[in-house]
């Protein structure tokens, strides 16, 4: 049994549809609800749900940034060069402008968090299971 099954239900925000949009730079299923969208306003807002073990690709926010809201279950988050950090419920992150990084569920806990994105991703390659199996 994965900890954190409340996430899947949603905690605060709902979970949303499977991300079939973005499936393609996923390794495991995630759920993403759209909470902004407004072209009037330059982020965008949603609410991603990832089962236990995904985690999104590594990427780069192009002319922008993204700041990552923890609200439920467990995760990590990496940087290029710096170790994965572990991410609760309550902890805020920051990506600037250009930085590679990834984040997604640890491997046995439903993790959530609101990404408050700006700018353009640009999507790279898969976190490996080797890199990810060695984060405990």
């Amino acid at each position: 049994m994965s900890r954190h099954e409340e996430v899947k239900n949603g905690v605060i925000f709902p979970v949303g549809e499977k991300n079939e949009a973005y499936a393609q730079f996923f390794v495991g299923q995630s759920y993403l609800k759209t909470l902004v969208a407004d072209p009037k306003v330059s982020v965008g807002v949603g609410n991603v749900t990832f089962e236990p073990g995904c985690r999104n690709n590594w990427h780069i926010h192009r002319d922008g940034f993204q700041i990552l809201l923890v609200t439920g279950g467990e995760g990590w988050y990496q940087e290029e060069g710096k170790p994965a950090q572990f991410l609760k419920a309550g902890d805020v992150i920051v990506t600037h402008d250009g930085v590679k990084h990834w984040h997604g569920a640890t491997k046995d806990s439903w993790f959530e968090h609101i990404a408050i994105t700006a700018g353009t991703p640009e999507w790279l390659e898969p976190v490996s299971n080797e890199e990810y199996n060695k984060l405990k």
